[in-house]
């Protein structure tokens, strides 16, 4: 089924339920809906609502950092020219080197989560992204550890 961005407003039952996929996104939606307090085809219906809202985007695996210790992990701080952030955010949405983006307020304008893995990709994916239109300036540093 093909989604689409629809107009949804997340009450508090949509609220709990992505809680419960954020935390297991590979939960039965039986057992979804015996937490809620709610039938198995509300809880199916507010997935596929929310799949077609855009309010999920889908459902992924969550790796411990440990398991990626051969990994380069960085973030990237990226400074927009002028009116250019839905065209640099719309360019940099494409990498899958970046494992998030986030718009912020500050000095920076977006913050660019990157996995990599070496120190090779590293320095492709700077280059990469620093060549993009629209971007004026950016600092990088890298993550040693998780605390």
């Amino acid at each position: 089924m093909k989604r689409h961005a629809a107009k949804y407003s997340l009450d508090d039952l949509d609220r709990r339920l992505v809680s419960l996929l954020r935390a297991d996104g590979r939960a039965p939606v039986s057992k979804l809906a015996d937490i809620l307090g709610v039938a198995r085809g509300t809880v199916q219906a507010r997935i596929d609502r929310l799949l077609d809202a855009g309010a999920l985007l889908g459902f992924t695996a969550r790796v411990r950092d440990d398991h990626e210790d051969s990994a380069v992990r960085a973030v990237m701080m990226i400074e927009v020219e002028g009116r250019n952030t839905t065209h640099v955010i719309n360019s940099l949405r494409g990498l899958p080197e970046l494992h998030r983006l986030h718009t912020t307020s500050g000095k920076w304008d977006l913050v660019a989560e990157i996995v990599v893995e070496n120190l090779a990709e590293f320095d492709r994916i700077l280059r990469e992204v620093r060549i993009v239109d629209g971007i004026r300036n950016s600092e990088t540093s890298m993550l040693l550890s998780t605390i």
